[in-house]
């Protein structure tokens, strides 16, 4: 570092002397001591909590038109609603009539279903094959038989397929009775068309949560035998996959179009929008989604309408029989009728037509429009671009924290005065040398860095984190009769080890300062790192995980005064995964079992990884925090000396 330069007219092209000259050693640059400024440690506490302030602001400001935008249809070749569609008619009877068999097989067993769905599909003349599976999770057996026909294009060359869906039951469990007749008239009513230029797959699955898992598995050979069988049949590589759900004989009002997938993947935008813009203009059949009954376009509307996205993106499970296809870069939604209004089964039937007709105009993959966005309206959206930073800021603010952590740890002395000389006081913060002509400045004893011990921080933050392969493993293996006890014993378990913890770290390894700030910052630095890279795949995971753990940035050792530290690990102690789970079942009124239930079974069937990161990131960095808090209370072996 230099100080401060000779003027000379030329300093860059002069032919003798050096490039610059000092002074004074007093007029050392700023820059020399601004990085060991004790004031920048100060300080980030407060930019961290800015970063926190502005991500939430951030986020609620997306609802508003400013940033925002209208749905759009980027694929010119899907040309939505642009055909006249001819379901209907004489249609209508087959119809009635296959919903009537729908109800009476609903009596039956599992075999005389499926026999007679056989039968109806070859009765129309295309090709029929079956597929059994049979999933254990929780120590529950979940089994049944799928059933499916092809109908090969007669215009192309079998290398691009569609599925058109109708699950037996709903994910209600609800008989799908309106859906399986719709998708068995369409069925006999597509067969007849000669217009298509990609096979058209009908799929009728026993249920809606493991049957869709299992036979687009073996459709891409990545299915598990003899648990799942082989497909006998195959059409060509899916390009869009409909989902009909149906579940009641009597006209309905709206279409809930579901377009979650699996850990918070999402289908093409163009799908969605060619949903919407078949059934609102061309049927006149109004769209709702995320459940939003009555949408009056107002900001609280559109804000409730992309949290409950956010929540079931985040949560990462499946919302339809569409969702176990999206994993496979396979496009899908599921068109779910609601409500009692004027639209009848043939309306429905029509919006399927027409979406049909627009998937065969398709060229090659859905690729032009979004994958990743927030959707607060039906016509309206914000894309990765506008949402993502929301996140990046909460999980900036660990990254923040730990980088002023890791400066702090070592420095001998922390001050919170500026390094200035006191006045009339000869003694210099930054001391140096001269050798020809030239002045380089130096740190003294006061600014200099003293040697870091990372053995134990390193050693504890790994140990904590691997600590969390064993809830992972215990909640997805318990079996459904003991997994409610196995988490009661894990809740009040979970309560007394960062206690438990505090207590070893302190008698036994005396931690020094210095190493009690390397461990929150290697800790929050893993935090950051990981939520990084989980916002660009999931980022609503990551920023509900982001926000819950915010609290661990200001989480501290507080020495002296033990009833507040007390308090503190009261507080942590409700902020931990467990008891956020717990506060979430009472607030949505599902029973904890059910929701571990699910959450195995994802895991088992689905391939779902919300778990992983519960446990494994947000888990060891609560604990890692408790403990830091808790090792206030903790009173060192008086019987060894410290470190």
């Amino acid at each position: 570092m230099y100080s401060q330069l000779h003027h000379s007219p030329c300093p860059f092209h002069s032919c003798g002397g050096p490039l610059a000259k000092f002074n004074e050693l007093e007029a050392v640059p700023a820059v020399s001591t601004l990085r060991r400024d004790p004031r920048l440690i100060n300080y980030s506490p407060h930019v961290s909590a800015l970063c926190i302030v502005v991500g939430v602001v951030w986020l609620l400001l997306l609802p508003l038109d400013s940033y925002s935008r209208q749905t759009y249809i980027s694929e010119n070749a899907l040309l939505p609603g642009q055909v006249h569609t001819y379901f209907g008619g004489s249609e209508q009877y087959i119809f009635r009539a296959y919903r009537r068999e729908v109800e009476a097989l609903n009596t039956n067993e599992t075999n005389g279903v499926v026999s007679r769905l056989d039968e109806i599909f070859k009765s129309a003349g295309l090709k029929v094959a079956r597929q059994k599976y049979n999933y254990t999770s929780s120590g529950k057996e979940y089994s049944g038989e799928n059933v499916y026909s092809i109908l090969h294009a007669p215009r192309g060359d079998a290398t691009e397929a569609v599925v058109l869906v109708a699950a037996w039951r709903n994910m209600d469990g609800e008989l799908n009775e309106s859906g399986v007749a719709l998708v068995l008239t369409l069925a006999r009513y597509f067969k007849r068309w000669s217009l298509w230029s990609k096979d058209i797959i009908f799929l009728i699955t026993a249920d809606s949560r493991a049957g869709p898992q299992a036979w687009v598995d073996a459709y891409h050979d990545a299915h598990s035998p003899p648990s799942v069988s082989s497909l006998p049949l195959k059409g060509g590589v899916l390009q869009g996959v409909v989902v009909v759900d149906y579940p009641f004989s009597h006209p309905f009002e709206f279409i809930h179009i579901v377009y979650d997938g699996i850990n918070g993947q999402l289908p093409n935008l163009d799908l969605f929008n060619t949903a919407v813009s078949i059934a609102s203009g061309q049927m006149g059949i109004g769209t709702v989604l995320q459940q939003m009954w009555k949408h009056n376009d107002r900001y609280r509307d559109r804000l409730q309408t992309m949290l409950r996205g956010m929540v079931n993106q985040g949560l990462g499970h499946a919302s339809g029989p569409h969702s176990s296809f999206i994993p496979y870069h396979v496009d899908a939604i599921t068109l779910q009728a609601v409500g009692e209004g004027s639209h009848d089964e043939m309306a429905l039937g029509r919006t399927v037509e027409s979406l049909f007709r627009s998937l065969n105009n398709l060229l090659e993959h859905f690729h032009q429009s979004f994958f990743f966005y927030l959707l607060m309206q039906a016509n309206r959206f914000v894309s990765i671009g506008t949402y993502l930073p929301s996140a990046m800021l909460i999980v900036v603010n660990f990254t923040i924290t730990a980088m002023s952590l890791w400066v702090q740890s070592g420095r001998p002395n922390i001050s919170t005065k500026p390094p200035t000389s006191p006045k009339g006081s000869s003694k210099k913060i930054v001391g140096g040398v001269k050798k020809d002509r030239v002045i380089g400045a130096i740190p003294t004893q006061g600014s200099s860095i003293i040697e870091r011990k990372l053995f134990l921080p390193l050693v504890f933050v790994i140990g904590v984190h691997f600590l969390g392969v064993v809830p992972l493993y215990v909640f997805n293996h318990s079996s459904e009769k003991m997994i409610t006890t196995t988490f009661i014993s894990f809740a009040i378990f979970n309560f007394i080890l960062p206690y438990i913890c505090a207590i070893v770290l302190k008698r036994y390894f005396h931690p020094t300062r210095q190493e009690i700030l390397l461990i929150k910052s290697f800790s929050l630095l893993l935090l950051g790192m990981f939520l990084s890279a989980l916002a660009t795949l999931n980022f609503s995971l990551a920023f509900l995980v982001g926000l819950s753990s915010v609290p661990l940035t200001f989480a501290s050792p507080i020495p002296d005064r033990p009833a507040l530290a007390t308090i503190a690990v009261v507080l942590m102690s409700f902020l931990s995964p467990a008891m956020v789970l717990i506060c979430s079942s009472v607030y949505w009124k599902i029973h904890v079992n059910n929701i571990l239930i699910e959450a195995a079974f994802g895991w088992d069937v689905w391939g779902m990884w919300t778990q992983v990161v519960v446990w494994c990131v947000w888990w060891p960095a609560w604990l890692t925090g408790t403990v830091l808090v808790a090792s206030s209370l903790a009173k060192p072996n008086s019987g060894r000396v410290s470190r």
